[in-house]
C-alpha cells in the first residue's frame, strides 16, 4: 500500500514511473541478471523474446510439450511452428535426449512446416532449409521445478540455438545455486494472480544483454521513435507494466523468501505425511542440484498400486469442499496444437493421466493442511 499510495500521490498512474524502475532493479538483483523489462504478462515476455531472436513465419521454435498454452501461443502469434518435446520422468521438464532428437529431426527434414488452423507458411519459408528454421528453444520449469539445465544448455550451445527459460512458475527456484531464468539468452517471469508473488497481472523479461532488453522496452511501449512528434518506424506493443502494479510487485518482493518457504513447507508437510502410501508419489527435487520453490505440490496416483484413480481422489476432495486440479494437459493433446511436430516418449501422457495438484497456497494454515491431509488419508485408506 505504501508504494501504491506513493504512485497516486505523485500522479504516476501510468505504464512508466519510479515503481517500475525500482521493481526492475529489485528483480535484477534477486535473479542475478543485469537487465529487466517489467511487462504486462509473462506471455508478452515470451512474445518479445521471440521477436528479438528474429522468429518469423516459417521458422520453428522447440518448446516443452508439458506446459500451459501461454508458453506456446506466442510462437503462433509470429507465424512460426511449435515443435513439441516431451518430458523426462525425474523433473517432468524437457527431456534433453528428445531435445537433441528434435533438433536433428528438424534439420533432417526438408518438408514444409505443417500448417495449423491459425496461420499459413509462405512459399519462401517452405523453400528454406530445415536447419535454418529452429530459431529458439523454450524450456519450462514446471510447477517451480528446475529442468536438467546443464544438459539442455550443452545441447543448445552445441547447435547454437538460443534458450528462453520460461520461469513463470519458478521465481525463487535455483539450479546448482543459480536462480532460474538467468542462464539462457532470456528468462521469463510471471506475476499473474496465481503465482508465488503477484502484481495481479504482469510479467518480466530478463537478460544479461542490455541492448536486447532496451529493445524490448522500446517495442513494449508501442515502438515510439525518439522524435518531437508521434513517429513509428516499427510495429510496437502495449506491453509495459503500470507504475501502480509495479508498486504491488515491490511490496511482494519484500516477502518473496517467505513465500518460497511457505510453499516448500506445504510440500514437506504433504511428503512427510503421505510419502509412505502405496501408489502415491510426488514431483520432488531429483538431487541437491535442484532447489524448487514448490509453487504447487503435485502428486501422481498409480491406480494399480493405490486401487484408486486420480479422478476418484479429486471427486472425494470436492465432496469435502477442497479444490484440486489436474496437471496441465500436454500440448500435443490440445486440439489447436495437435498437428504440430512432436517428439514424444509417453511421459507427459502418463503424468496427465495420473497427476493432481494439491492445495498449495502460501496462506494455508496448519489447520488447513490437516483438513486436506485427513481427507486424502480417509479416502485412500478406506
Amino acid at each position: 500500500m505504501k508504494y501504491i499510495k506513493e504512485a497516486f500521490d505523485h500522479n504516476w498512474v501510468a505504464p512508466l514511473g519510479p515503481n517500475v524502475d525500482n521493481f526492475e532493479k529489485v528483480l535484477a538483483d534477486y535473479t542475478g541478471v543485469k537487465h529487466v523489462a517489467a511487462l504486462s504478462s509473462g506471455t508478452a515476455a515470451i512474445h518479445l523474446a521471440l521477436i528479438l531472436l528474429g522468429v518469423k513465419p516459417g521458422d520453428e521454435v522447440i518448446a516443452s510439450n508439458f506446459t500451459f498454452s501461454a508458453t506456446i501461443n506466442p510462437i503462433v502469434y509470429l507465424g512460426a511452428t511449435p515443435v513439441l518435446v516431451d518430458s523426462e520422468p525425474g523433473t517432468w521438464n524437457m527431456d534433453p535426449g528428445l531435445l537433441e532428437q528434435a533438433i536433428l529431426g528438424r534439420r533432417a527434414s526438408a518438408s514444409a512446416a505443417p500448417s495449423l488452423k491459425l496461420w499459413s507458411v509462405s512459399d519462401k519459408a517452405s523453400a528454406d532449409k530445415a536447419e535454418h528454421r529452429v530459431k529458439a528453444i523454450i524450456v519450462v520449469y514446471l510447477y517451480g521445478m528446475p529442468a536438467n539445465l546443464d544438459e539442455i544448455m550443452a545441447i543448445a550451445n552445441k547447435y547454437e540455438i538460443p534458450v528462453i527459460e520460461d520461469a513463470a512458475e519458478a521465481l525463487g527456484s535455483r539450479y546448482k545455486g543459480k536462480p532460474v531464468g538467468s542462464t539462457g539468452k532470456f528468462g521469463v517471469l510471471s506475476f499473474n494472480g496465481n503465482k508465488i508473488i503477484t502484481t495481479s497481472g504482469g510479467g518480466a523479461l530478463i537478460s544479461d544483454d542490455g541492448k536486447l532488453i532496451a529493445r524490448a522496452r522500446f517495442l513494449a511501449t508501442q515502438a515510439r521513435d525518439k522524435a518531437p512528434h508521434y513517429q513509428h518506424s516499427h510495429i510496437g506493443y502495449n506491453y509495459r507494466m503500470s507504475n501502480v502494479l509495479a508498486g504491488i510487485g515491490l511490496g511482494q518482493m519484500e516477502v518473496i523468501d517467505k513465500r518460497v518457504e511457505q510453499r516448500r513447507n506445504n510440500f514437506n508437510f504433504y511428503k512427510k505425511n503421505l510419502g509412505g502410501i502405496e501408489g502415491l508419489s510426488f514431483l520432488e527435487e531429483p538431487d541437491e542440484s535442484y532447489f524448487s520453490n514448490y509453487w504447487l505440490t503435485t502428486i501422481l496416483i498409480d491406480p494399480v498400486k493405490a486401487g484408486k484413480t486420480r479422478e476418484d481422489l479429486q471427486t472425494a476432495l470436492e465432496k469435502e469442499n477442497i479444490e484440486s486440479r489436474h496437471l496441465w494437459k500436454p500440448m500435443h493433446q490440445q486440439p489447436v496444437f495437435s498437428s504440430c511436430p512432436a517428439y514424444l516418449n509417453g511421459t507427459s501422457d502418463e503424468l496427465f493421466a495420473k497427476g493432481l495438484c494439491l492445495p498449495s497456497g502460501s496462506n494455508m494454515s496448519d489447520k488447513d493442511r490437516m483438513r486436506v491431509l485427513n481427507a486424502i488419508i480417509k479416502f485412500l485408506t478406506k
